[in-house]
């Protein structure tokens, strides 16, 4: 299984503090925000972790993480030009998944949550995540029939079919890179994730399990100023490292 971690993009809802650094250099408590989704990857026991930056920011992270080993874990590094939607990682990073599965997670999603078994066990097909929320509107949103099967997954729907978001952790099979290959760009000019999702799901290849704990998505002030206190909460408390 190979990982990788998004964290291109230009995070202009963090404008100014996004002005000269990535997002996801940004601290939260005592880290800067990129060490969290490498220490979810290597806790789940994937090593070999592709990063996926923006030009103008790939030497910070060269800087700051190098090979990666001083986080127990094999670093590369890819250049995402433009970006072009959650999707487009697996174009970028074809020649970094081989022939191997492929887990991905967002370089600003920070979870408590432990995928050792969701990420050992996977065989084939795709397998997201959920999570109840009181603003799914803002998500792709997962909606569920009475025996917990998914029906179907809409990105940020005006009125949502159940309060389940997809958060930022994803598990492919090597499907992956051949379906989003053939995805046409949105109305946004993003080709999108849920179009991913919605393969799996219509060849019957999707799992969805539903997550507690703590999941945030570091994207904006609110949600920033948040889990640096949770995670402050957390380590003060013996939780967290």
């Amino acid at each position: 299984m190979k990982g990788i971690i998004l964290a291109g993009g230009k995070a202009t809802r963090l404008r100014p503090l996004t002005k000269i650094i990535s997002k996801q250099l940004l601290p939260v408590y005592n880290k800067p925000m990129i060490y969290y989704p490498i220490e979810t990857l290597a806790k789940a026991g994937i090593k070999d972790i592709l990063i996926i930056v923006s030009p103008e920011y790939s030497g910070q992270f060269l800087n700051l993480l190098g090979s990666g080993s001083e986080l127990g874990v094999n670093l590369f590094y890819e250049v995402q030009d433009q970006p072009r939607g959650l999707a487009d990682a697996f174009v970028v990073g074809e020649k970094f998944i081989g022939n191997d599965s492929v887990t991905m997670i967002l370089g600003d999603n920070i979870f408590d949550h432990d995928f050792t078994d969701s990420v050992s066990s996977f065989k084939s097909g795709a397998r997201i995540f959920a999570k109840k929320v009181p603003d799914p509107e803002r998500l792709g949103v997962v909606e569920f029939d009475k025996n917990h099967k998914v029906i179907s997954i809409t990105e940020k729907p005006k009125y949502p079919k159940s309060d389940y978001a997809i958060v930022g952790f994803y598990i492919y099979d090597n499907k992956v890179i051949e379906y989003a290959k053939s995805l046409k760009p949105s109305a946004r000019g993003e080709v999108e994730i849920v179009d991913i999702h919605n393969k799996y799901l219509l060849n019957g290849e999707l799992e969805v399990n539903i997550i507690e704990g703590m999941w945030e998505d570091a994207g904006t002030f609110d949600s920033l100023l948040r889990v640096n206190n949770l995670v402050a909460q957390r380590v003060k408390q013996g939780d967290l490292k």
